[in-house]
């Protein structure tokens, strides 16, 4: 994989880890969480990288929590990488924000809906940071090479794809781990997101579901296949988290899926 900043363990040939709540809650938070996972990925030498998002966007409802404030939500994640010296991870919504942004974190995310959105493509490439795409739910794998060709024609060539899911019915998503070998066909490092692939969007209540309990068998089958990364968000009390409690994993249970996925990738 291409050099990211203070990325550590890189050449250890383990796969990297994405990891974070869903969304800045508080000041103190990412930090705390950060923390612990720094505690379990430095023993288990996985390259990591904080992920939390500073502001929210996609919310089924008007009423939804959205964030503590643009400045506010940066500037804890920005905190993560000057504390504990690890690379930091969000995601932004519009040329705006990805110039914003890009002066906090070392990763910048394009959200699955905005994948296809040239000018955020175009804006968030150039302002030189790793840039990661989440394949939309609406298209095949082999779709992605157009995102990473916008990105590569606007002079940046670190770039991530994530998987995250294909829309299946209304209310559900499916993985095909077809498409895993199919987006490392554009030469990019491909990331499943062991969390979002679970969820279950546009329930009656207007909040998201998911099926936390199916996190590990998708995780585990990411490795098998080849996965470069996996995506977790990950909440010391999902049942009171503020965004996508309902199909993040627990924070407390990380370590032991952790343990798991390095014996499989060893066993590789």
């Amino acid at each position: 994989m291409f050099d990211i900043p203070l990325l550590k363990y890189k050449d250890q040939g383990n796969f990297f880890l994405i990891a974070g709540p869903c969304v800045v809650e508080n000041e103190t938070m990412p930090l705390e969480i950060a923390e612990t996972i720094v505690g379990i990925t430095d023993n288990l030498k996985i390259p990591y990288i904080f992920k939390a998002s500073y502001k929210k966007a996609n919310r089924s409802r008007l009423d939804s929590f959205t964030g503590i404030g643009d400045l506010k939500g940066l500037e804890a994640i920005r905190k993560v990488r000057d504390k504990l010296n690890i690379p930091v991870l969000t995601d932004v919504h519009s040329p705006e924000e990805a110039k914003l942004a890009a002066e906090f974190v070392d990763v910048l995310q394009i959200p699955a809906f905005l994948c296809r959105q040239t000018d955020l493509l175009v804006t968030a490439a150039k302002t030189g940071k790793v840039i990661n795409i989440k394949k939309g739910q609406f298209l095949s794998p082999e779709a992605m090479k157009y995102a990473v060709r916008k990105v590569l024609d606007s002079g940046n060539d670190k770039i991530m794809l994530t998987e995250r899911g294909t829309t299946f019915g209304y209310q559900d998503l499916v993985v095909d781990f077809r498409g895993i070998p199919a987006m490392q066909s554009t030469g990019t490092p491909v990331i499943l997101d062991c969390t979002h692939s679970l969820q279950r969007p546009n329930q009656a209540s207007g909040v998201t579901g998911g099926q936390p309990e199916m996190i590990e068998t998708i995780a585990k089958a990411g490795i098998a296949v080849g996965a470069d990364g996996l995506f977790i968000e990950t909440h010391p009390d999902t049942a009171n988290a503020l965004s996508d409690g309902a199909n993040m994993l627990p924070l407390d249970n990380l370590e032991g899926l952790l343990k798991k996925l390095v014996k499989i990738r060893k066993a590789l």
